[in-house]
């Protein structure tokens, strides 16, 4: 309980709560779409979805990309008027997408180093040589250096999960924009999962600092 309520008491902790809440609703408006008599649940969900998003944009601390979505929310609640909507959502979208893909670049380039150093281990070289003599069938189906390749970014997210937690995160994050900006649109039930996935990883690296990944 003392730990429930230290993390509420971080401004960042309400925040992952409101937006896991918010993806929450997204995702079961979505699942309940077609269900007969479910019109005033689905109503309250919205709602509810409409109010979290609302507590999240009152947060101004955020980077330079979500300074459009802030004047969204201004303009929500009657602070702001004379604005296109359209526009500053689509241009919210395309920073958010941009600190995306700069967040999977840092995460690639860490895992890469990663890689590289575990090469220049000799004892970790006997174990991949072990691994491949012992998979003859992979080989097979296989390409031995793609087998080799992919056993190496194993071992090494597996000894650093705060990469691996980082790069899940960012790519559950990514169908968000997608989808808002039209390049990759899948669906609502979609990106209300994948928000949702992103927010719970949010909550745990917040709780443990040890997953959080070092700038």
């Amino acid at each position: 309980m003392d730990t429930f309520i230290k993390f509420t008491n971080q401004s960042q902790g309400r925040d992952r709560i409101f937006r896991a809440t918010q993806y929450a609703c997204a995702l079961s408006k979505y699942l309940l779409r077609n269900s007969s008599g479910r019109k005033e649940l689905v109503a309250k969900l919205k709602s509810l979805e409409s109010n979290m998003s609302a507590g999240r944009k009152s947060n101004i601390n955020r980077a330079l990309y979500f300074i459009c979505d802030n004047v969204l929310w201004a303009r929500s609640v009657g602070l702001i008027n004379d604005i296109n909507k359209d526009r500053w959502s689509l241009n919210a979208s395309r920073y958010y997408l941009l600190s995306l893909v700069m967040g999977l670049t840092r995460d690639v380039y860490v895992i890469s180093q990663l890689v590289v150093q575990r090469t220049r281990d000799k004892h970790f070289q006997q174990r991949l040589n072990r691994h491949l003599s012992d998979s003859p069938e992979v080989a097979e189906v296989v390409i031995p250096q793609l087998d080799a390749f992919l056993f190496l970014v194993f071992e090494s997210l597996k000894t650093h999960p705060a990469v691996a937690l980082d790069m899940l995160k960012n790519i559950c994050d990514l169908f968000i924009p997608l989808d808002r900006l039209g390049i990759y649109q899948s669906n609502a039930g979609v990106v209300g999962f994948c928000g949702l996935i992103s927010s719970l990883l949010g909550i745990v690296t917040l709780i443990q600092p040890n997953l959080k990944i070092k700038p």
